[in-house]
């Protein structure tokens, strides 16, 4: 969507305009399905729910869309990640791997790089749980970058921004996960505090 679209989309939102809603929603809702499924592991049954209720809760607060607080894909997304993160409460599932990945000892051998991938699957949701965590623009710039595959030039082109920017807000959203990732790990046993 250029951002002449958007922008007639965003009034239209705004105004109550059920072409806008469709617009919307043909524009974002394969990316919203695949980020959704991204965060929750791609055969997870409830990935069609969480995108549900996303759409059900744009829908309930479009009219509500402020286009100076970011573009439509970030408010979509927003909404999106807030379904995400009340899904992992709702299953109490994050907790359970932490709770087997700290007590076995599994989190420190992956962390120490000592781990034989059998608890991959485990520390696939450890990981994306704490993306969750960090700050949306944080979670969407690494997901582009180490999930996607896509080049800085591409974010930076995307984003409307110098590829300069991204580098730099990449070094922070990696320092971000790092310190968010290694919460779940004993103290003893938190070997990137100790590297600068």
């Amino acid at each position: 969507m250029d951002e002449h679209q958007e922008r007639d989309v965003a009034r239209g939102l705004c105004g109550g305009d059920p072409d806008a809603w469709r617009a919307l929603y043909d524009a974002y809702a394969v990316r919203v399905w695949r980020s959704v499924a991204r965060l929750m592991g791609p055969c997870a049954a409830d990935v069609a729910d969480v995108v549900q209720e996303t759409f059900l809760a744009a829908a309930r607060s479009a009219r509500t869309y402020d286009p100076a607080r970011g573009t439509l894909w970030v408010w979509v997304w927003g909404i999106a990640r807030v379904h995400v993160a009340l899904h992992y409460r709702k299953l109490d599932r994050l907790h359970r791997v932490r709770e087997k990945f700290v007590t076995d000892g599994t989190l420190a051998r992956h962390l120490d790089g000592q781990a034989d991938g059998s608890d991959a699957a485990e520390l696939a949701t450890l990981v994306r749980a704490t993306l969750t965590e960090l700050p949306a623009d944080y979670e969407m710039l690494l997901t582009a970058k180490y999930l996607d595959g896509d080049s800085v030039e591409a974010i930076a082109d995307r984003e409307r921004t110098t590829d300069g920017a991204v580098r730099s807000k990449l070094a922070r959203a990696r320092q971000a996960f790092r310190e968010a990732f290694v919460r779940h790990a004993p103290a003893a046993d938190r070997p990137f505090e100790t590297q600068t």
